[in-house]
């Protein structure tokens, strides 16, 4: 009789443990990264491009199982298929009766992607994987250019570093037992958008592409960084497209923060907390410059070491209750999904800066830019940068592009030329 292989397996980590029980076939907690190229992709090339990446990334051989009381990831043989794109935008990864992989490769015409399912990475370790794809295929597609030796790949950290559970490497039960402070101030009602949804659960993307220098200028004329520019102003634009009979709602943001500044880690796995910015009715209306001040004093609170502390141990601790961890799965589930609609309620939208991707100055004639975008159950916000090349990318359940058209019109209005490209 042939033995059975023993496959390894790892705990999810506490950001991952989420994402299972509550994606669905609108939300299906994917989100994709892009590179758009000079040339045309050779689909051989790219997949010749897996292999030595999954060397350096093996947690992206995962597949996700079903424990008595927790999801699991399990090693796996098996290797993604580059497809060329024929499925809706961040199409469902995950599904309870197969056995797959967590994330898929596609390219079509001068695009190369991959779209990640939520559970196995967060934005900054999945652009490092993405960075390590690109490597190895731009070297190969143009080795005649790229001598021997002529560019090495320099690892960031080590594979068993990439692989770490930075969450539990930081947990501070003694810390954890304080827990956080509640907010006993009662609040308003929160705004949420409504609309006529895209049909069969597509999503809608538009995005701008326009100069991250001249975005870096017009944030600096406002004495504020561009990702406090840039959340301010989709404030402002919220606040225009809000009906006036709920203008006493309050407006909340939710921001993804990397934690891996915060804790020196080099984890590729998830490693981020969520902050809520929120914007209250006031009497007087609100001007960019009363917004931006606004938002500025609750980054500094939010983003302050003691503050972030505070709160991934207050998830750890939730995390690691006795009674928490003896509920079967299937209740998880349920009580997961009941607590993040209840928390879906109190949030507007949310707006996420995953930053500059670098790649090896050589590169750059044949690499024209990035984006980042996600499945979306509201419209929402990712802006990305490569060199002058700054894209901001709206996704959202809803035919109505009104809001998207709000905040590329003002930065139009201020001289910034934008370039409109969109899915539907």
């Amino acid at each position: 009789m042939k033995e059975q292989k023993k496959y390894k397996w790892s705990r999810l980590d506490n950001a991952s443990k989420i994402f299972p029980s509550t994606m669905n076939a609108r939300d299906t907690k994917v989100f994709r990264l892009s590179c758009f190229l000079k040339d045309e992709v050779d689909k051989n090339i790219l997949e010749e491009a897996i292999e030595p990446t999954l060397q350096s990334f093996p947690i992206y051989r995962s597949v996700l199982r079903r424990g008595v009381f927790w999801y699991y990831l399990e090693e796996s043989d098996l290797m993604p298929v580059v497809e060329e794109e024929h499925l809706s935008l961040c199409a469902p990864l995950y599904l309870k009766e197969s056995r797959d992989l967590l994330f898929r490769v596609l390219y079509y015409k001068n695009r190369i992607s991959v779209e990640i399912f939520h559970a196995l990475s967060d934005g900054a370790g999945a652009i490092w994987f993405f960075e390590t794809l690109l490597f190895h295929y731009l070297t190969k597609r143009y080795a005649d250019f790229f001598t021997e030796d002529f560019l090495t790949l320099l690892p960031k950290a080590a594979i068993s570093e990439k692989m770490d559970d930075s969450f539990e490497k930081t947990y501070d039960k003694t810390s954890a037992v304080k827990g956080e402070k509640q907010n006993t101030k009662k609040r308003n009602k929160v705004y949420r958008f409504k609309g006529t949804k895209v049909e069969e659960n597509r999503t809608k993307l538009i995005e701008g592409t326009m100069s991250t220098k001249r975005i870096l200028e017009l944030a600096h004329d406002y004495n504020t960084t561009m990702t406090i520019f840039l959340t301010s102003l989709y404030f402002y634009v919220i606040l225009q497209e809000r009906p006036k009979k709920m203008s006493h709602h309050e407006i909340v943001l939710q921001v993804p923060v990397n934690l891996r500044p915060f804790f020196t880690s080099s984890t590729a796995r998830n490693f981020f907390a969520a902050m809520n910015i929120t914007l209250e009715p006031k009497e007087t209306e609100w001007t960019l410059e009363d917004i931006i001040k606004t938002v500025e004093l609750q980054f500094q609170r939010e983003m302050s070491l003691s503050h972030i502390k505070e709160h991934v141990d207050h998830l750890m601790a939730l995390e690691k209750n006795p009674l928490a961890r003896l509920i079967p799965l299937p209740l998880k589930d349920l009580t997961l999904k009941i607590a993040n609609a209840i928390k879906d309620r109190a949030i507007t939208s949310s707006i996420s800066n995953v930053g500059r991707i670098s790649m090896h100055k050589e590169f750059r004639p044949f690499i024209d830019k990035f984006s980042v975008y996600v499945s979306a159950r509201r419209p929402q916000i990712v802006l990305c940068s490569y060199e002058d090349q700054l894209v901001i990318s709206f996704t959202s359940p809803f035919h109505d592009t009104e809001l998207q058209r709000l905040f590329f019109s003002f930065l139009t209005d201020k001289g910034i030329d934008v370039i409109i490209s969109g899915n539907l």
